[in-house]
């Protein structure tokens, strides 16, 4: 039974609430503070401060701590499926949809009016990424580390997670 509480203390919130983590916080506290006393105000509002101070969605760490704490690795496992499966019900859905229809002239437009948005959007954040790096590291390691990517991805064909292993410990050999 409480597998199935945990499951809809942060299933409900998270399916009613609209505009990301932050807003179904007060939500999540109803139900986790309020419905089922798992934690007082005060425990809540502790683990609200440490889940802000992580990086990664508020949403899914709150569940996580929460299920573990109420009922442990199965009950965070069972806590943050309740949290992302809205979204990926609702996402699912959308992609059925779009499949469903793409032969239609509308949802051709629609992705053609889709794709540069995403490029500009792709190409700021790498002029962001390459702005904070030259601020941070230098013109010289933004470079190096920028054409030691390029070739170590494109020239020896290597997995992305190794290059960014590989810049990580550039960066703290010779940058921290």
């Amino acid at each position: 039974m409480i597998y199935f509480e945990l499951f809809l203390a942060f299933f409900i919130p998270n399916i009613i609430g609209y505009g990301g983590g932050p807003a179904i916080i007060p939500l999540i506290e109803a139900e986790v503070v309020g419905r089922y006393g798992w934690m007082s105000a005060q425990e809540f509002a502790e683990t609200l401060a440490l889940g802000n101070a992580l990086p990664s969605p508020i949403a899914t760490k709150m569940a996580g701590y929460v299920g573990y704490d109420v009922a442990g690795i199965a009950g965070a496992l069972i806590a943050v499926l309740a949290t992302v499966l809205p979204s990926l019900l609702l996402m699912l859905g959308a992609l059925g949809l779009l499949y469903r229809h793409r032969h239609s002239p509308r949802v051709k437009r629609m992705s053609q009016w889709v794709r540069p948005v995403i490029a500009v959007m792709m190409a700021w954040l790498t002029w962001s990424f390459f702005s904070e790096g030259l601020v941070g590291a230098g013109l010289l390691h933004t470079l190096l580390i920028g054409a030691a990517s390029a070739i170590a991805l494109l020239r020896f064909r290597l997995h992305p997670a190794f290059v960014i292993l590989a810049a990580l410990v550039y960066g703290g050999l010779f940058l921290g």
